[in-house]
């Protein structure tokens, strides 16, 4: 006897529907086959699935039962094949008698018959809905993160037995309510501007970055602040949107890090410079999102920006211009989102301590010039606004009061993103930031005297042409922190400011 339950795989961010097909012989000798090019772990869900179906109480047929996973010409992996299998066993075998033409399966089993979570189950859940079915069982654990998606019945499993009793009318599962997401405050971050001594420049040029979505590279010795100031970052960034926390919530779901339905605090990644390129760009023989992806919508801090390997500081470009990257392989590619706000930080030679006016630089000066010129001419043009940090004397350490707060100062920030949100809605952007050229031209005028400026400035510090677009944007984000509705001679003065240390 024939048996069909649908589920899918995830390739990259995206879900191929899969048939699951069982089929039972009554004639040849006692096997168990999965066909469909299936990995290591598809391989072992025999076992399990055997182990599964006798602990709960089912028979397992003692027949020539094969499993072929469709379209056969794409690669299979992870164990939440398990579900379906058992279900299509049971199917074929003529224990259960259930109609699941519009139902989309997905799960691990344990031995006992029980149900582990799975990845990817917010991607499953969306899939299920563009494909017409209108029921989704899946891991009890998971039932949160597939309450996003409207429009399903969601049936929640905590075993196979329970899945056997609701379809065979037994016991019924009841179905989950949707339910109301709330985002936590940004108040609940370990750290806090206040608790920064001094960096005043500094701390405006984060309110900057924050506002408009910014890229930050900081410079300055051992010890300035540097580190403390990219983890204070995410205490001003803005209120999290629903769509924000559906995108962020897709990538962490392929990698299995969702533990509340939704990612609800904007992500804050700090990968060490030893980190692989796959580990940070993203990659693997089945695309998985590396961690400028993790950031998406958040932070990516790199700190020792220099020590990077140059691939991977490199491999950086795509993503930083287009919020994107393309992670292809032979037999397949994926397409993850990355749009997130550099934070970098480096020193300024190897030793830390050149042009430091308290202690001496040990290093050569081709160790010097070595060192700067790691980072290269393209990156850097990709890169806002450019700090220096320098370290705060002892004595006004001690003496300097408490500073703004982080909530004071998320307040104008969020008003910014605001008055940008509604400006760039007919775009489908949210920060200043992601404008391309055109979108910059039409949104950021200046007077007379602004391209006066904006000229000298450009031939003076030799500015790109990708720089020159970068400086709009940055003076269009501090017109919105002063809410402006034109960019003033002021609001382009200070953006140069920002932009002409990348020459010194």
């Amino acid at each position: 006897m024939l048996a069909k339950v649908y589920s899918g795989s995830i390739i990259g961010l995206e879900v191929v529907p899969i048939t699951v097909e069982v089929d039972i012989a009554t004639q040849g000798l006692p096997s168990f086959q999965i066909v469909g090019l299936p990995d290591k772990a598809v391989e072992e869900s025999k076992e399990r699935v055997r182990a599964a179906l006798k602990n709960s109480g089912a028979d397992f047929p003692a027949k020539r039962i094969t499993v072929n996973l469709a379209p056969a010409d794409l690669p299979k992996e992870g164990p939440a094949f398990d579900l379906p299998i058992a279900l299509g066993i049971l199917l074929a075998s003529g224990q259960l008698v259930a109609d699941l033409s519009k139902t989309l399966v997905f799960g691990e089993l344990s031995l006992d018959g029980s149900i582990n979570s799975a990845r990817g189950t917010l991607l499953l859940a969306g899939a299920a809905k563009e494909k017409g079915f209108d029921t989704l069982v899946l891991p009890s654990i998971n039932a949160a993160e597939a309450m996003v998606v409207d429009g399903l019945t969601i049936i929640p499993a905590q075993s196979i037995k329970e899945i056997f009793d609701h379809f065979a009318k037994i016991s019924e599962i009841p179905p989950v309510k949707k339910i109301k997401f709330e985002f936590k405050d940004t108040e609940l971050e370990e750290f806090d501007m206040k608790d920064v001594k001094g960096q005043e420049q500094a701390k405006r040029a984060l309110e900057i970055a924050a506002a408009g979505g910014h890229n930050v590279l900081m410079r300055g010795s051992p010890g300035a602040g540097k580190t403390l100031l990219a983890r204070t970052f995410p205490s001003i960034l803005p209120r999290l949107t629903f769509i924000e926390a559906v995108e962020m919530t897709k990538i962490y779901s392929v990698v299995g890090s969702v533990e509340e339905g939704l990612v609800r605090t904007r992500p804050f990644r700090a990968p060490h410079h030893t980190a692989s390129s796959v580990g940070i760009i993203g990659g693997g023989t089945n695309p998985r999102p590396g961690e400028i992806s993790l950031a998406h919508r958040g932070v990516l801090f790199l700190d020792e920006f220099p020590e990077f390997p140059r691939s991977v500081v490199e491999a950086l470009r795509q993503p930083l211009e287009d919020g994107f990257v393309v992670v292809s392989r032979a037999n397949s590619s994926a397409k993850f989102p990355a749009k997130f706000i550099l934070v970098a930080a480096a020193n300024p030679c190897p030793c830390g301590y050149f042009g430091d006016p308290t202690k001496n630089c040990t290093c050569l000066p081709g160790q010097v010039s070595r060192y700067q010129k790691r980072l290269s001419g393209p990156i850097l043009d990709r890169i806002d606004i450019f700090l220096d940090v320098p370290a705060v004397k002892t004595k006004e350490l001690i003496n300097i009061p408490t500073g703004e707060s982080s909530k004071l100062i998320r307040t104008r920030v969020q008003k910014a993103r605001d008055l940008q949100s509604r400006r760039l809605k007919k775009l489908n952007l949210v920060a200043n930031a992601e404008m391309n050229s055109r979108q910059v031209k039409e949104l950021c005028n200046l007077d007379e005297e602004g391209k006066t400026l904006l000229a000298a400035a450009i031939n003076k510090f030799q500015i790109s042409a990708r720089g020159y677009v970068r400086i709009l944007k940055v003076a269009r984000t501090i017109a919105d922190l002063d809410n402006s509705k034109g960019i003033k001679t002021k609001h382009l003065a200070e953006a140069i400011q920002y932009r002409a240390r990348e020459t010194n």
